[in-house]
């Protein structure tokens, strides 16, 4: 008996030793039964439809499915830590809602676990914004991305790219294949709502990685994607093997037709013609097409109730003009912004400004929740310049900048709709609210925040966006008080390399450059200023001028210099601190405020610079230079006395305009000479 328990001991640990090299898995097709159920993990919205096939998303904006094998696979051999070789072959599917327009894709994964933290959108629903990148995060994924995100360098919007632990593809290439041996490729769209079958091969004794996609059964003999790698580092003994998918503002329904996946052998390639079929678009019919269908002596019942209809959404619908169908991003109907903000009733109001109010709304299909800036305007005249320029920020990806969603245009009223922030503006804790109190670790945070999203603006984006409104009150906080640079109704683009125009000056007083009264020109540096204004604010709680101050403390940059070069640099911080704050950060902080706050634009850090200033890579400079003294004045002849003045006459406005709910003093030259729609176009 007690050699039969140490004989079954020893085939035990054997079998625990060998290679898996028998695990295979094969589904030609998924039919609803008991064993599919057994051997799949369905999270979200996936599901398996009566036909058999695999639905990970529908045509639904904002969602995410995720479908995995239900038991781990073993891909290691725990005495040497060597990844096995595996192959795997499926067929998918992309019917987007619209014919050319993606909504984001999905992705072959190799996972430590079933239960993905990931996010919609340009994530996959593999990731989320916090853990990108993470080595810790063993993640292994082949994407096929309908969506071109330039904060992951995607190369464009119809790619196959290898990820690993992260959202930026080690290597992409454009959906293809290779005909026959030749040099040849064939270009496959990946959003045709076609089946597309792919193979994903790992080579474990030579480190080889290979992807190969086809549109018919056969696997073509030259792969389209190869990449040198070993994945030991990666993946961990067992793995949860899978589809991940997402949508974004526009959606796709995504689909898995067949599957096979095999470890230490060749897995089978499916026959698509024993798979179930795609499912096309989902066809609107029309009253009277259903009409068309019934007996005749109702045709001219319905015909009637067609007419009445089509007249009553003649008479409500929107207009909307040629050229607003090639404008992105969304366009969102009055009716769904209506009823989303309960018919812009005050109760919604989150505030107001020069430009228009803002109302806190929820979707009623998606049930997200938004803030829509209303605008009111009297002309047409650059409606279209706006809403082309609009289209170009809203293309804007980064997780510290306000998302724009969408617009809508309703006769004399334009709305835009973002991303909902749940602690409002950073003004409002740094000057306006006595009772909440920043720590100086959620300030060094919202700092560094705001600097990474202007440094994607300046050098990350296809094109140099200048913010030209950097201040507290656009600062806003998400709910776990993360800093997003929003508002860029002021913002100019212009391609990388190219010299910026000339303008009419606008922005706040206080945040505005030296050069840009006497130039005109908005540039990359002028940024940087008001980004050296918001770093002195920040950690003094003070506004950059400050009417009730005294004429030596009114301009709070001068302030700072003059505590700098007597010594007492660290008076100057915000009282509310209590002093609890890490001194080296605050005098960091200080003095690349001054940095920044230099009267010469080449004398001022670059947003890099200033990033790698804040990460502790490069040290700040030990000697700041004095600010510039022009003659008659600081900043220009008569500035100061410019400064003073306006200060006095603008404060009673001022106090009268924040009891109505706004929290910004927005003291903007342009307010004074130019129409509020032509400072949303930052045109002159």
């Amino acid at each position: 008996m007690v050699r039969l328990c140490l004989l079954c001991f020893f085939f035990f640990f054997l079998f625990l030793a060998a290679p898996a090299a028998s695990q295979q898995l094969y589904f030609s097709g998924f039919q609803d039964d008991a064993a599919v159920a057994a051997n799949l993990t369905l999270t979200d919205i996936a599901k398996i439809e009566q036909n058999g096939i695999l639905k990970l998303t529908n045509d639904t904006s904002r969602l995410q499915g995720h479908a995995f094998y239900s038991s781990p696979v073993r891909f290691k051999n725990s005495s040497d830590g060597k990844v096995f070789s595996f192959s795997t072959a499926f067929v998918i599917a992309v019917v987007p809602e619209y014919p050319t327009l993606g909504g984001h894709g999905l992705a072959f994964t190799i996972a430590r676990s079933k239960n993905l933290r990931g996010l919609p959108s340009q994530y996959l629903g593999l990731l989320n914004a916090t853990d990108v990148g993470n080595f810790t995060n063993h993640l292994f994924a082949v994407e096929f991305d309908t969506v071109q995100d330039f904060e992951f360098a995607d190369i464009n919007d119809n790619h196959v790219g290898i990820n690993l632990n992260h959202m930026v593809s080690n290597v992409s290439t454009t959906a293809s294949y290779f005909v026959d041996d030749g040099p040849t490729k064939q270009n496959l769209t990946l959003k045709s709502g076609r089946p597309i079958q792919a193979w994903v091969d790992y080579d474990s004794s030579v480190n080889s990685l290979t992807v190969a996609l086809s549109p018919f059964s056969t696997k073509p003999k030259k792969p389209i994607l190869s990449f040198n790698v070993d994945l030991s580092p990666i993946l961990e003994e067992f793995m949860y093997v899978g589809f991940s998918a997402s949508t974004g503002l526009l959606a796709s329904s995504h689909y898995v037709l067949g599957w096979s996946f095999s470890m230490n052998g060749q897995a089978r390639s499916l026959d698509l013609s024993s798979l179930p079929s795609v499912p096309g678009p989902k066809k609107k019919h029309t009253a009277f097409t259903i009409g068309v269908s019934v007996a005749a002596v109702l045709i001219v019942i319905i015909a009637i109730c067609v007419a009445v209809l089509i007249i009553w959404k003649i008479k409500n619908a929107d207009i909307i003009e040629a050229w607003e169908h090639e404008i992105g991003p969304h366009r969102y109907s009055y009716k769904e912004l209506k009823k989303a903000t309960k018919r812009f009733r005050d109760k919604e109001l989150l505030g107001r400004g020069g430009f228009g109010k803002v109302y806190k709304g929820t979707l009623p299909n998606s049930k997200i929740q938004v803030a829509v800036k209303r605008i009111s305007h009297e002309s047409k005249q650059g409606l279209r310049e706006f809403v082309s320029e609009i289209a170009s920020i809203g293309r804007l990806r980064h997780r510290n900048l306000v998302q724009l969603l969408g617009w809508c245009r309703r006769r004399g009223d334009l709305l835009l709709v973002y991303d909902f922030m749940a602690n409002g503006s950073l003004d409002n804790y740094i000057f306006d609210d006595p009772d909440v109190n920043l720590s100086w670790q959620q300030r060094f945070r919202i700092i560094k925040g705001v600097a990474s999203g202007l440094l994607y603006l300046h050098e990350g984006y296809e094109q140099v966006v200048i913010h030209r409104d950097v201040k507290a009150s656009n600062v806003l906080l998400d709910s776990e008080m993360n800093g997003k640079l929003g508002d860029f109704g002021l913002a100019r683009l212009y391609e990388h390399g190219a010299n910026p125009s000339t303008t009419r000056v606008v922005g706040t007083l206080g945040y505005l450059a030296p050069e840009l009264p006497r130039t005109g020109k908005a540039t990359t540096s002028s940024d940087v200023y008001a980004f050296g204004a918001l770093l002195l604010e920040v950690a003094c709680g003070r506004r950059p001028i400050d009417p009730k101050s005294s004429s030596e403390e009114l301009v709070l940059v001068d302030w700072v210099w003059e505590n700098y070069r007597e010594g007492k640099l660290l008076e100057v911080m915000d009282p509310k601190l209590k002093g609890d704050f890490n001194v080296a950060e605050a005098v960091m902080i200080l003095k690349l405020g001054l940095f920044c706050s230099n009267d010469s634009a080449a004398a001022r850090p670059s947003m890099r610079q200033v990033v790698m200033f804040l990460e502790g890579e490069i040290g700040v400079p030990e000697e700041i230079s004095a600010p510039k003294v022009m003659e008659g004045g600081r900043n220009g002849e008569g500035f100061d006395d410019f400064v003073n003045s306006f200060a006095s006459s603008s404060f009673n406005k001022f106090s009268s305009y924040s009891s109505t709910g706004n929290r910004d003093m927005d003291m903007s030259f342009a307010s004074f000479s130019t129409s509020p729609l032509s400072l949303l176009n930052g045109r002159d």
